[in-house]
């Protein structure tokens, strides 16, 4: 098969190029650079690099039937929960108008397979601690609605046109493959804390006074390598030609604290004399969130490979490859002011 893979020069999307290639996929990359770092793929010279929105739905229909696209993988989308809630309507203009486009390019084509990037906001608030595909999504953001309402598009247009989808709702995505695939934002935990200790500032810890074991919040935090993997296997469950319309967690069904992330980062980064700084608790933040990773295991035999240490040390090595300043050769942290970050989803 070949696969037209959306957002492929984005930071979870490159990760995907770079697996389905090695997996000896054949793949085309759509993406309009408006995140995209074309250095991220410069090095899969036989994956061609179209600069383009999905939004641009004759544009999508020309790369399907040009480069006899079997399925796709749909990765772009906006993505940060705090930005759709100060601008709603470029997340519901990008993410559903932009997958309603793709989906009218494919079913144009005939093309009837696709692997939809979602996420775990879609879940919201929910009454308990493992979060499973059952759970009745309320999400609170208009980040997780949108990602919410194109599962609801996809399953529409599947029973309307037979389209086989599997749909991958990602946990607390952390870590790099390589360091030059790593993310360059600082939009949750663990890199907020990275930007921090470069700006030689102790990290934050909002709360520690929830029903935890140590007071702060617990999350589930996947490498972005096993997301990557996560969508290979969906690909090739696709690819043996199954009746697909799934919904799956990509999670690994265990949860590290606030405090253990930081702390792990401390000792990970050599920063250990900036001691953690506890503020009052932000309001949204659920105590708990771990993935039920139960189905994606029995569906399409995949689990998580990475433990929270690798995870957070790829991830240091990743900002370090992006930020060499904060390497901490000489003892001593570097001097100035921090840099005002967002929240984790």
């Amino acid at each position: 098969m070949t696969w037209l893979v959306t957002g492929g020069a984005g930071f979870i999307g490159a990760h995907v190029v770079h697996a389905l290639h090695a997996a000896g996929e054949q793949i085309v990359v759509l993406d309009d650079l408006s995140t995209g770092v074309p250095a991220r793929i410069a090095d899969l010279d036989d994956v061609p690099l179209v600069r383009g929105s999905v939004q641009a739905t004759s544009l999508v229909a020309k790369l399907l039937r040009e480069y006899e696209i079997s399925g796709v993988v749909h990765v772009a989308a906006k993505k940060q929960p705090g930005e759709s809630v100060d601008n709603p309507l470029l997340y519901y203009r990008e993410n559903v108008g932009g997958l309603e486009s793709l989906l009218r390019a494919m079913t144009d084509v005939g093309v009837d397979a696709l692997v939809f990037s979602s996420s775990a906001s879609t879940y919201g608030d929910q009454d308990t601690d493992v979060l499973t595909e059952d759970a009745t999504c309320r999400p609170v953001s208009p980040y997780g609605e949108t990602k919410l309402v194109g599962e609801w598009l996809i399953a529409d247009v599947a029973r309307s046109t037979g389209l086989r989808h599997v749909s991958l709702r990602y946990f607390n995505a952390a870590g790099a493959a390589a360091p030059e695939l790593a993310d360059t934002g600082a939009f949750n935990l663990i890199p907020m804390v990275f930007e921090r200790l470069t700006a030689g500032l102790p990290p934050k810890i909002f709360g520690d006074d929830y029903q935890t074991p140590d007071g702060t919040t617990i999350r589930d935090y996947i490498h972005v390598g096993d997301i990557a993997s996560a969508h290979v296997a969906a690909a090739r469950h696709l690819t043996a030609g199954r009746e697909a319309r799934e919904v799956l967690n990509v999670g690994t069904g265990q949860g590290s604290s606030t405090r253990e992330i930081v702390e792990t980062i401390l000792d990970v980064s050599g920063y250990t004399d900036l001691k953690p700084e506890v503020l009052a608790r932000r309001p949204g933040d659920p105590a708990v969130s771990i993935a039920g990773a139960d189905r994606i295991r029995e569906v399409l035999g995949w689990s998580a490979e990475h433990d929270m240490r690798s995870t957070v040390t790829a991830a240091w090595e990743g900002w370090l490859f992006h930020h060499p300043e904060a390497r901490r050769d000489d003892g001593t942290a570097p001097a100035g002011g921090a840099s005002p970050g967002t929240r984790d989803e």
